[in-house]
């Protein structure tokens, strides 16, 4: 009886908060957004008319005709392209305190064949509270050892994994480092040496094994998902993405990239702006992030993590934020702000979370700007995005137009007017 009375008590609770989050579903239209100051990223400003068209951008320009559909009145308002987050754990962890809820790491140094894409959790209550920000797309990504897995962009919207693939993936690779894993590590310096010289044999000996794959799977042979994951990395045809952050790190990193001769994107890079010069001799792009974060050592000033991008970019690097967020995904908008605000520029913090990392993802032919033909991922807003105060009005992931609601936003609304349940 008493476990009887326990499982009902958990049921009743369960449906009570699964109607407590209810978000309304998405409706599919064509429409045309009418009279707004419409931000192009790529094309300048324009002052105008939008219309959506079966998912995708069918039209910019000025007197446009609705002909019939449906249209929304965006007079002193403005249109922004979906914001892309270069890399999080959106849709892998709930909660990142609760291990049940953690779905980013898999056992093991060598998981490169893991696909971060079939453990997305379309129904993560944090991804309603991410796109009412005007994040519309993310990289979302695995963790763990040497080569955790292959992460994969993904928008926003959607009822499986499969119809959120945003048509770009790449397997992730946390380059060796020489420094600390955090003020916890009490490790001397010789033992930090020592377990770099490790790593780097553990990674040689991987590489070379892959390198070898990749040969005789020309000619047939027996199949190693872990190694199968390497073969289009090693053949140019798709980059590994190198997690690394420490100047001396950055600078190694670069080192073996070169002799390796893959195409690379760094990830992280939080001392990017020491070797920035290194960067962009050798075309190296970048997704660094989160810049909301204290700096990585005591002696640095406190804004360093805050103009990193902004140097980077001035030495010549192609330059992508990312938060690095599960829960706070949402505060893209704010990095990207902070960025701008220390060197960065409003329109190249702009484009560090839209175009650019279109363009790193091999995607910018779909998304990361306003023009005909690309994939309707945009937002109605009425201000700047980087400030908290602005209020985004409409929101649209492949041409879905999607309610502005969220579990914070329902909260808030259950308690605007709360009754307290009391009676006299």
């Amino acid at each position: 009886m008493n476990k009887i009375y326990w499982i009902l008590v958990v049921a009743l609770f369960l449906s009570c908060e699964l109607l407590g989050q209810q978000v309304r579903k998405s409706t599919f239209e064509d429409v045309l957004l009418k009279n707004a100051t419409i931000v192009t990223i790529t094309n300048g400003t324009i002052e105008g008319d939008l219309l959506i068209k079966n998912g995708i951008i069918a039209e910019i320009g000025t007197s446009l005709s609705a002909n019939g559909l449906s249209e929304i009145d965006c007079t002193g308002k403005f249109i922004y392209p979906g914001f892309i987050d270069g890399g999080t754990q959106l849709g892998l962890v709930e909660i990142s305190s609760v291990s049940l809820t953690r779905d980013s790491d898999e056992l093991g140094d060598y998981t490169p064949h893991m696909q971060a894409l079939t453990a997305v959790n379309p129904n993560s209550v944090s991804i309603p509270v991410t796109r009412v920000n005007g994040v519309t797309t993310v990289f979302s990504k695995p963790t763990g050892d040497l080569f955790p897995g292959t992460g994969a962009v993904i928008d926003l919207h959607g009822y499986t994994p499969d119809q959120m693939y945003a048509g770009s993936k790449a397997v992730l690779m946390n380059f060796p480092s020489t420094g600390r894993r955090g003020r916890w590590d009490r490790r001397s310096e010789e033992d930090i040496t020592k377990d770099n010289e490790k790593a780097m044999k553990k990674l040689k000996k991987f590489w070379d094994q892959a390198k070898i794959y990749s040969q005789i799977n020309q000619t047939g042979g027996d199949y190693n998902p872990q190694l199968a994951a390497m073969v289009p990395v090693l053949k140019g045809d798709a980059p590994l993405m190198i997690e690394v952050n420490k100047k001396s790190d950055i600078l190694n990193a670069i080192e073996w990239v070169n002799k390796q001769s893959i195409k690379a994107i760094f990830t992280g890079v939080s001392e990017g702006w020491r070797v920035a010069d290194s960067l962009a001799k050798y075309k190296i792009p970048v997704i660094t992030g989160p810049v909301l974060q204290v700096p990585s050592r005591a002696s640095d000033k406190y804004d360093v993590s805050y103009s990193n991008p902004g140097k980077m970019l001035k030495a010549g690097v192609k330059v992508a934020i990312r938060t690095n967020e599960t829960e706070n995904v949402r505060n893209l908008p704010f990095n990207a702000g902070f960025a701008a605000a220390y060197g960065m520029g409003i329109d190249e913090a702009l484009r560090a979370i839209t175009i650019t990392p279109a363009e790193i993802f091999g995607i910018a032919d779909k998304y990361g700007s306003l023009e005909k033909g690309k994939v309707a991922n945009l937002f109605v807003c009425d201000g700047d995005p980087f400030e908290t105060k602005t209020q985004i009005q409409h929101l649209f992931i492949r041409g879905w137009n999607v309610p502005l609601e969220s579990r914070h936003t329902l909260l808030y609304d259950e308690f605007l007017e709360r009754d307290p349940g009391i009676k006299k």
